[in-house]
């Protein structure tokens, strides 16, 4: 471990970025603007915030480690756009940013599945994404149906947005350096999905079930789920689905259908 970088908390999963080739690659990638706004998440020793902060017009990076925070402020005391909070990326207020704010991050692996979900869930602040996930969920996000990659995470990724693998990370470019493969993805905002959906949280919940039991048909998913058997049978007639299908194998059209089918069946219930 070099001196001039802290001792990682292994609770908090650091790995911190130390080849500088990769950091003007993600920034060249991200494609900042002077006039945009740039979200860090775990910014770490700062060695992709720094290039940040040349490249954008202010920058906020939100750091849960108060002890690396305060290391960083001084670090980085003449990066006069920099906004450093201390807080858990879980946890802040993603409403509260300016609209087209682009984020460019490293993501804490351990964390970075809710925290995307989170981003998501924030897209109308948000124009694009540039983020270093684990190899593993990088593929998970930009899978097509009909392969072991596709879930979850893939369609409701896919809905709201446009992901693009970019490039592996070695595990040489971090310390310490990490058990798993790293790959940059960009994800660009869709400014409208891909199909229209009735009841948001209804899409969800269906994207979730049939995908909880990925060995059993979408019918019989469902149902084992606490969808009522008979109206889950209405609802894949009136889609055009087959039951007999398995979630893997349906585009985000074919969800979006069978999600405002079962909500019309929910309505007709009163």
């Amino acid at each position: 471990m070099s001196r001039s970088l802290p001792r990682p908390k292994k609770r908090l999963g650091q790995h911190f970025l130390v080849d500088q080739n990769v950091v003007r690659k993600i920034v060249a990638l991200a494609d900042l603007q002077p006039s945009e706004t740039v979200l860090e998440i775990g910014p770490g020793t700062g060695a992709l915030t720094r290039a940040l902060c040349a490249a954008a017009g202010s920058v906020i990076a939100v750091e849960l480690d108060a002890a690396l925070a305060a290391r960083l402020s001084q670090a980085l005391a003449t990066c006069s756009n920099l906004d450093l909070r201390v807080g858990d990326a879980m946890e802040f207020p993603y409403a509260t940013l300016p609209e087209g704010t682009v984020v460019v991050s490293n993501l804490p692996y351990y964390l970075s599945t809710p925290v995307l979900f989170k981003l998501l869930a924030a897209r109308g602040r948000i124009g694009r994404m540039v983020l270093m996930l684990q190899t593993e969920v990088a593929r998970r996000l930009a899978a097509k149906p009909g392969t072991k990659d596709y879930g979850i995470l893939s369609v409701l990724t896919q809905f709201w947005a446009v992901p693009q693998l970019a490039f592996r990370v070695s595990a040489s470019c971090f310390r310490p350096r990490p058990e798993v493969g790293s790959t940059v993805i960009s994800l660009k905002i869709r400014p409208v999905p891909p199909a229209q959906v009735a009841d948001e949280p209804v899409f969800v919940a269906t994207v979730r079930a049939a995908f909880a039991h990925r060995r059993k048909t979408l019918a019989n998913s469902l149902r084992d789920e606490g969808w009522p058997a008979d109206r889950v049978a209405a609802a894949l007639e009136r889609a055009k689905i087959q039951g007999t299908r398995r979630a893997e194998t349906l585009t985000l059209t074919e969800f979006a259908a069978l999600a405002n089918a079962l909500h019309q069946e929910l309505m007709a219930d009163g």
